[in-house]
């Protein structure tokens, strides 16, 4: 995944929350120069499969050695990336020494995360889930009725897609976690505190379609409730690589109760901008899944949720379900907002989330 741009009226430069533009080389110089000091925030970055740790210095990305490290700055780095803890920072090797004298760098882990301890051994065509099979999965109801999936990224934030929780009353929105069965009487409704949108989602258009929702209190993890990791800066997911959908969605006998999945792979944009697919609609900031001939697919009530896949163990958020023509459809696979693109602003939305 590359970064995401620059807003087009500070072209070159760096736009401000006061719509203020500064020189780029101003971003994360140590001086806040922005009215709110954004411009020293996003200074921090996770970077590739093995989570190295990288911070901007003079309008460059540097990779961090594990010369002279202080670890004390590990808990800092994982507060500007929107995560209130840290397991720690590790040591890693380099295949060579050309960044670091040392030929090591520091790596960086926030939260335990994309486990699933108590699993053993809108979904069309899938099946129906475990407990503790898809630990992230949320449900998200409005006067107590399931509208839209998503998944837990910390203790305190759910992501899910912006086209579900936008314009709507805040206090109306309630979370409810480790769910393979709806209705359930005796489930917790958790209450949301904020909404905050990708400072780019526009209604009725179809990029940029993320929100988070912060919690009032946070989760306490046990198994069956954990979090799914998102993917780092740079790390690829490669096309055809497996990988699974769940939600409530509808399915071909009508509105599931229980919650269903599948494994659908991941297709290029290549072949998802062919004219007979979705030509002209897919934009980098998303991503197909599915199967080209149909049969399988997320459907309506499934938005929002998560497009998770594994590696090495480890489940990562790839996409967050956001549209597809009909459901299951033969040349119509569902699209999802590609999370690895947005990473760096879903770190900010977090970071100033817990501060304001």
């Amino acid at each position: 995944c590359l970064p995401v741009a620059v807003g087009l009226r500070c072209i070159g430069k760096f736009q401000c929350g006061t719509a203020h533009c500064i020189s780029s080389s101003a971003r994360c110089d140590g001086h806040m120069d922005c009215e709110h000091g954004e411009d020293e925030l996003s200074c921090v970055r996770v970077s590739g499969k093995s989570s190295v740790l990288q911070v901007r210095t003079e309008g460059v990305w540097r990779t961090v050695c594990s010369d002279d490290w202080d670890p004390d700055l590990g808990s800092s780095a994982c507060k500007q990336l929107g995560y209130s803890s840290i397991i720690g920072t590790f040591s890693h090797s380099l295949s060579s020494k050309t960044e670091c004298s040392s030929g090591k760098v520091i790596t960086l882990k926030c939260l335990e995360c994309g486990s699933r301890p108590q699993f053993s051994t809108r979904i069309v065509g899938g099946n129906l889930s475990q407990e503790g099979q898809f630990p992230w999965q949320v449900s998200l109801h409005i006067q107590h009725k399931h509208l839209c999936g998503g998944s837990i990224v910390t203790a305190r934030w759910i992501l899910t897609a912006a086209h579900c929780v936008y314009g709507q009353n805040l206090n109306l929105w309630m979370v409810l976690v480790g769910l393979t069965e709806q209705p359930v009487n005796e489930a917790e409704y958790l209450p949301v505190e904020k909404i905050i949108y990708h400072s780019r989602y526009r209604p009725r258009r179809l990029d940029y379609d993320i929100a988070l929702l912060k919690l009032v209190e946070p989760l306490t993890f046990n198994g069956f409730v954990e979090p799914i990791c998102l993917p780092n800066f740079g790390e690829e997911f490669e096309d055809g690589m497996m990988c699974w959908i769940s939600g409530w969605g509808a399915t071909k006998d009508g509105a599931s109760m229980s919650l269903h999945s599948a494994q659908v792979p991941l297709i290029s944009a290549k072949v998802c901008s062919q004219p007979e697919v979705y030509q002209g609609y897919i934009s980098p900031g998303m991503i197909c899944a599915g199967y080209l001939e149909g049969g399988t697919d997320s459907c309506q009530g499934d938005s929002g949720g998560p497009l998770g896949c594994e590696g090495n163990s480890v489940w990562k958020l790839v996409g967050a379900t956001s549209w597809g023509q009909g459901c299951a459809e033969r040349n119509k696979p569902g699209v999802y907002t590609l999370v690895c693109l947005l990473t760096q602003s879903i770190c900010f939305l977090m970071f100033d989330g817990n501060i304001t």
